[in-house]
């Protein structure tokens, strides 16, 4: 009997697909990777029962549904809308990473997991973390996580209190964390923030540029600094793209940092995997942020 094609179903609230994770998924293995656009989370329900019906109980083990768009909580809303529409046995895996957030924010906070244990001797545990440009969905998903491992975490945005505080509370209430709101409305205000932070986390839009070296010269207590922007110029200045713990010019003489590429040399290798372990799984696997993180910190090890 010929072998049933591997097909992806990816389902994105924004007007189109990213072309990012079509090119991961095929590379990981899958024969088509179908995008529908626009998708509203009270159409989950009906594609996804589309998709499952119409290959059987063997036929799902082929198939698999991506989650895309931009917003973290969406994203979330429809992975679990998808699940909750399957009838067993016609249950397939759904992977959502909106923005590929989850697996980049994964792979950051790894990264930084993995220069605290080598560089410091020292772990998130009771760290004190900033996150610049955190209201994102990069942002928002690493501040989940590093609270989830211990850390203080602060949300800063630069449209002020307010902005981050909108993120802080549908972060803690949805995941049951306590992320703090930040005020970064001006380069002051950023500088008297990376005075304590042990940990810098800088996750803004491209081409931003969220942390000055005259602002480093103030962060006393700084430990790892990382930046998910690869676009010139770097969110951190004087972060090269390529840095993996490399020396970082900061006031308190211990800082290393971690460049955009390599965040994503990790984030590309768990989002690869996770897709491939969709492909390979006997069962249905549901995988979100913290499937990420797991494989994030194995690969990272």
């Amino acid at each position: 009997m010929t072998q049933r094609p591997y097909l992806l179903h990816l389902f994105t609230p924004s007007p189109q697909a990213s072309p990012f994770d079509i090119n991961m998924a095929y590379d990981a293995g899958y024969t088509a990777v179908i995008p529908y656009c626009n998708v509203q989370l009270s159409d989950i329900g009906n594609l996804t029962q589309d998709a499952i019906f119409s290959r059987g109980p063997k036929g799902v083990k082929c198939t698999g549904i991506f989650i895309g768009g931009r917003e973290i909580g969406l994203a979330a809303d429809m992975a679990d809308a998808a699940r909750a529409a399957m009838v067993p046995p016609f249950e397939v895996s759904v992977f959502a990473d909106p923005s590929g957030a989850f697996t980049t924010a994964a792979a950051m906070v790894a990264a930084v997991e993995r220069q605290l244990r080598n560089r410091h001797g020292a772990n998130l545990e009771g760290a004190e973390v900033l996150i610049l440009g955190g209201t994102g969905p990069i942002g928002a998903a690493a501040a989940v996580l590093a609270c989830g491992a211990g850390a203080r975490v602060r949300v800063v945005s630069s449209r002020g209190i307010d902005g981050a505080r909108k993120a802080t509370d549908a972060l803690n209430a949805r995941y049951q964390v306590a992320t703090e709101p930040a005020d970064g409305s001006s380069p002051e205000r950023i500088a008297s923030l990376v005075a304590s932070a042990g940990i810098i986390l800088a996750t803004a839009k491209a081409g931003v540029q969220v942390l000055s070296s005259a602002q480093l010269d103030t962060a006393a207590s700084l430990l790892v600094a990382a930046d998910v922007n690869a676009v010139p110029p770097a969110g951190i200045e004087g972060l090269g793209v390529m840095d993996d713990g490399a020396a970082l010019k900061a006031k308190s003489g211990k800082a290393v940092g971690i460049g955009a590429l390599a965040v994503g040399n990790v984030k590309y290798q768990c989002q690869k995997g996770l897709l491939v372990s969709m492909l390979q799984a006997e069962k249905p696997v549901f995988l979100d942020f913290r499937a990420a993180f797991t494989s994030a910190r194995q690969l990272s090890a």
